[in-house]
């Protein structure tokens, strides 16, 4: 089942739980606004090359809309919509006013020169300049895009609107990017397991944690889990993957990491089949890196009491009857990776106010947001009798239909 399915399933689950009505389940759904606009440049070899850039904006009742901006070869349509729609339940579960969107470029960032990255996102920043903006979407960067990126889009958009450092999150912090930004989806996995571990009188310390994925989100809850005591048994991540049932040291693999681009050759532990790492035995199972990783061929070999959905939709429907049936607790993508958006949205209240926090505010008010996000989806598992990815749900898309009819928008 793609993205697009699973969350369409995601929410009409919640919307019946929740008893709303169909005209208002239907104009939930159907997104605000979708730009495609087509991004012509010179290349460096003079010849000209023609990308197609687009933004799907879903649902702006709670705020501005906010999402990642991805430059991919294959930027399917339907999953883009998908991701879109995700970003609208993902900011109201984490109580953030925003609304959801996501967008990007068809190319492969791997084939253009940094020149060339900078011409197409200045050109695919002038087609959309009007329907960007502060109160209006904010874009973050996602696959294949970054701070660099982000500096081009906020540079191009001051062009036309003035100083606008608040148009875009994600930015070097040179200017106007937020502290604990690039750990701050790491970090708020840590605050997320915390808050679950808790509930069932275990603390990180002592248990054993297998991470699939080593890229930025998963080397920072590596990193963070292992400081507080937490044992990670086993890591992959595309060049390989390797384990130690005595526990990884996570600092040597971070900078074997940093020196070797990949965790392959890494002599603290011994190689293994990647393909085999989300059934390692394990008490905590953090998917970090691609989605539909967890399926029905693998969901019966999994040895985990928890996962931890760091990474968007790994764990497909079909999956997820296996795993609840097994008694694993999964805490859902869209509350355990909102870590990022989270302190996105702090980085856009730094750039309105003009005035800018140190990292210690930036962890701390994380961490306030992400345990009270935590209570609050509990909350609901207690009202609608479900578990943790309908309880999540369920608090988005109310939140949403609340804001919704409050404006007089339903139909």
């Amino acid at each position: 089942m793609n993205a697009l399915a699973a969350t369409n399933r995601n929410f009409k689950l919640a919307a019946r739980l929740l008893g709303l009505d169909s005209k208002l389940e239907k104009s939930l759904l159907i997104p605000f606004r979708e730009i495609k606009v087509e991004c012509t440049i010179p290349k460096d070899d003079g010849t000209l090359a023609s990308f197609v850039g687009f933004r799907v904006q879903h649902d702006n009742a709670r705020g501005p809309m906010k999402g990642g901006i991805r430059y991919h070869p294959e930027v399917d349509p339907d999953e883009v919509n998908a991701l879109a729609q995700l970003m609208t339940w993902k900011t109201a579960v984490a109580n953030i006013p925003y609304g959801g969107a996501k967008g990007g470029i068809g190319c492969d960032p791997g084939e253009l020169s940094i020149s060339e990255l900078e011409r197409l996102t200045r050109v695919f920043t002038q087609k959309i300049h009007d329907l960007i903006g502060i109160h209006i979407d904010v874009p973050a960067p996602d696959m294949g895009t970054n701070p660099q990126t982000m500096a081009w889009i906020l540079d191009e958009y001051s062009k036309f609107h003035g100083h606008s450092p608040a148009v875009v999150t994600g930015k070097p912090i040179d200017l106007g990017g937020s502290l604990g930004r690039d750990a701050a989806t790491g970090r708020g996995v840590l605050f997320t397991t915390e808050a679950l571990l808790n509930e069932y009188g275990k603390s990180i310390s002592g248990q054993r944690f297998v991470i699939q994925g080593f890229g930025n989100v998963g080397s920072w809850a590596a990193q963070l889990i292992s400081e507080k005591g937490g044992k990670i048994v086993a890591v992959s991540d595309i060049t390989g993957a390797i384990k130690n049932s005595k526990g990884i040291d996570i600092p040597s693999l971070l900078k074997h990491s940093k020196e070797n681009r990949g965790i392959k050759g890494f002599n603290g532990g011994d190689p293994f089949d990647p393909q085999s790492i989300l059934v390692e035995d394990c008490d905590v199972l953090i998917p970090a890196a691609l989605g539909g990783v967890i399926n029905r061929e693998n969901a019966n070999e999994i040895k985990a009491k928890f996962i931890i959905e760091a990474a968007n939709h790994p764990t497909d429907p079909e999956a997820d009857e296996i795993l609840s049936k097994k008694g694993v607790v999964i805490l859902p993508d869209i509350f355990a990776n909102s870590g990022g958006v989270t302190v996105s949205y702090f980085e856009w209240v730094q750039n309105i106010q003009g005035f800018m926090w140190d990292e210690e505010k930036v962890n701390s008010e994380l961490k306030t947001y992400m345990t009270k996000g935590f209570k609050d989806v509990k909350e609901m598992c207690k009202t609608h009798n479900c578990d943790l990815r309908m309880g999540a749900f369920t608090l988005g898309v109310n939140r949403v239909a609340r804001a919704t009819v409050l404006r007089g928008w339903e139909a």
